[in-house]
């Protein structure tokens, strides 16, 4: 029985080694299979490699070695384009660009700072450079990496461990460095070290890519010639011409006009993510920022040669030119005026608080604004002196006055609180807890066309109770709806009061609106006593009454053409539309009731003569109740009196309209009663001035 099971223990070991050898052979196989087939991957592999070595170093060496030189070389941009000129509406050239010295500098991937303090110091032998701006960081900055060792020593093994174990980064290091170098540290540099050191910083601003202007404007010939001469000695300087803005017409229009300046800090992203380079020189004000995608040029493009030379790769293109709607003629004639009669008028009794006045002449019918000028009058070492404030005119309100009167007008005739021809009694109303309220003059019974032209306060106050649908009586309660109040505005707004006019320039002001909605500030409101506008929207109301309610959108550009290598102007690449931004939701015969209005301001009513020569004007005059900051305290403490004056000619087909403010103009209480009427003189002035130029 042993023996018989020892056997049958041997048949199936033996059978299951048979087993083990053959599956052992089979995977052997299976490796020996894969091994080829990956040998033969290999083989392939190493041709196609030993082919494209091959065809790169022999067959097609050279059109490689080009390509290679493509994808490595260094391609820069030229500091800055020549921008689009700008003209006037008659093709009058107002800005061009010059050339100007430049020296600058550019840090190559070698540079060292002891390298670029030692170039530094060549420069300054042969270049005057003014340090005044330089400051004491800057001057700790230059002694961090002048005195090296020094500046080191400064830190404490502790906080290098801090740094070690990351508790410290290498910017909080630096900074302790200048926390703790003294003012006796600084001693040792002299006048012409801190030239050094403030040049040094010059040439370290901003990124390490970038060009950096080290000189500019005052650079001599024999500066410029110097480093022109010396570029392989001088470790990075260069010299080229940049552009600057030139003004043909000196300080005509030109605060309008903008300035050009490098990016500042809180304009970085915007223009980063468009493209430019920090170094780059932007529109920063008016129409050069408004239409910087237009003006700006195209910049030269170089490439950096293996001898570190630049070789032009891509010319550079002049930006476009645009042209204005602006006259110079016309603009220049006005800005005199104003200049003369602020002074004039300074003279004259009770003047005291006046200081400002602002116009606009604009096309009725297109929008286009053909002059616009703010002045200012400033006491100046017991002598008066005018400065331009033409951004004022559509940044700074008033408040209006009578001028709003024909927009009041439209609201009674909309919501049929008057009808056309309707007469009124003006005499003054009291209400209960109001203060009487009356018109200038006790004008009696008269219609809506009378109460445009004697400027009737009354027939809008008793108009815009019937608005409310509250029937006055003598000391009655007034609680004024506040849906009457916004009927008023609804139709101020269409007409360009209240809302912003669309001007293409930045920093429109929308003027105050009030917040209050008392029965006493909504009468107010219907003679231009309570929100404040600024002279653009007045233009933009008169304009709108003008051309039959439709608001146009007031626009100082009026053509782009293609920037041309002479004066003339290049290709008209665009035409400015004119652009309704609504129409007055009245009847139009209710506008022309109220043109009819402005007319018989014109022709029998206050606002006679105030247009001088002007064929069949129509216009109103406003005065209104203002307040003044007398000490400039940031408090309102006096009472003064504010002209305003709207119209345009000729009334049937205008040409021209005109909105004029004489912020402040009178004091009330200055001890004497005579006023000036320096509104009425200056609008006729400029009037007639229009007619002259325009006949």
């Amino acid at each position: 029985m042993i023996q018989t099971n020892i056997g049958d223990t041997m048949k199936k070991n033996k059978k299951t080694n048979n087993k083990i050898y053959k599956s052992l052979r089979n995977d052997k196989k299976i490796i020996y299979r894969r091994l080829r087939i990956i040998s033969v991957f290999m083989i392939l592999i190493f041709a196609i490699i030993s082919f494209k070595l091959f065809d790169v170093t022999i067959i097609n060496n050279s059109y490689y070695k080009e390509k290679l030189s493509l994808l490595t070389r260094e391609e820069i941009e030229g500091v800055s384009a020549p921008r689009g000129r700008i003209y006037d509406r008659n093709h009058k050239l107002l800005v061009d660009n010059k050339k100007v010295p430049v020296i600058y500098y550019r840090k190559t991937n070698k540079t060292t700072s002891k390298d670029e303090i030692e170039a530094a110091k060549k420069l300054l032998k042969h270049v005057n450079i003014n340090a005044s701006k330089l400051n004491i960081i800057n001057l700790k900055e230059f002694y961090i990496v002048d005195k090296k060792e020094e500046a080191l020593n400064k830190i404490t093994s502790e906080e290098w461990e801090m740094l070690k174990n990351r508790r410290l980064t290498l910017n909080d290091i630096d900074n302790l460095k200048k926390k703790r170098i003294t003012e006796e540290d600084l001693k040792i540099y002299n006048e012409e070290d801190k030239k050094v050191a403030y040049l040094y910083y010059l040439m370290n601003k901003g990124y390490s890519y970038e060009d950096k202007i080290i000189k500019k404007d005052d650079v001599t010939d024999k500066e410029y010639a110097y480093v022109a001469e010396h570029i392989n000695e001088l470790n990075g300087f260069n010299v080229k011409y940049d552009i600057e803005r030139v003004y043909l017409y000196k300080d005509t229009f030109k605060s309008i006009l903008g300035n050009i300046s490098s990016i500042s800090e809180e304009d970085k992203s915007y223009y980063l993510a468009r493209g430019y380079n920090l170094n780059d020189i932007v529109g920063v004000s008016y129409i050069e920022k408004q239409y910087e995608n237009i003006l700006k040029g195209k910049k030269e493009k170089y490439r950096i040669d293996s001898n570190n030379d630049l070789v032009l790769i891509e010319e550079g293109k002049r930006g476009n030119d645009i042209v204005l709607t602006i006259d110079i003629k016309l603009q220049q004639e006005i800005e005199k005026i104003l200049e003369k009669e602020l002074i004039n008028t300074k003279s004259e009794p009770n003047t005291n608080y006046f200081n400002s006045t602002f116009v606009v002449i604009q096309e009725p019918n297109t929008g286009e604004i053909l002059a616009m000028s703010g002045k200012q009058v400033i006491n100046k070492n017991n002598s008066y002196e005018v400065i331009d404030y033409t951004p004022g005119v559509f940044t700074s309100s008033v408040t209006p006055g009578s001028v709003v009167k024909g927009a009041s007008m439209l609201v009674g005739y909309n919501t049929k609180a008057i009808k056309i021809g309707e007469y009124q009694y003006d005499n003054c109303i009291k209400l209960y807890s109001i203060p009487k309220k009356c018109s200038w003059s006790n004008l009696g019974l008269i219609n809506d066309l009378d109460a445009l032209a004697y400027s009737s306060n009354i027939y809008q106050f008793k108009t815009a109770m019937k608005v409310d649908k509250f029937k006055y009586n003598i000391n009655k309660k007034f609680n004024v709806k506040e849906s009457s109040i916004d009927v008023y505005r609804k139709t101020f707004n269409e007409l360009g009061l209240g809302v912003k006019t669309g001007i293409d320039l930045p920093n429109e002001s929308r003027g105050n609106v009030g917040k209050n909605k008392s029965s006493d500030l909504y009468l107010n409101y219907t003679i231009g006593q309570y929100d404040t506008y600024t002279t653009m929207q007045l233009s933009q109301y008169i304009n709108t009454i003008a051309s039959q309610g439709n608001r146009l959108k007031p626009h100082l550009l009026k053509e782009i053409h293609e920037g041309s290598n002479d004066k003339k102007l290049g290709k008209l690449i665009k035409r400015e539309d004119i652009e309704v931004l609504n129409k007055v939701d009245v009847d139009k015969k209710y506008i022309k009731r109220v043109q009819l209005g402005l007319r018989a301001v014109m022709d029998y009513g206050l606002g006679k003569n105030y247009m001088g020569d002007s064929p069949t004007p129509s216009g109103k005059t406003g005065t209104s109740e203002s307040f003044y900051d007398s000490n400039h305290d940031g408090k309102i403490d006096v009472e003064t009196l504010s002209n305003a004056f709207v119209g345009y000619a000729p009334s049937n087909k205008p040409v021209m309209s005109i909105a004029i403010t004489f912020p402040n103009l009178v004091n009330p209480n200055g001890g004497s009663s005579q006023r000036s009427y320096a509104n009425m003189r200056i609008t006729k002035e400029i009037s007639n001035k229009f007619f002259e130029i325009y006949k």
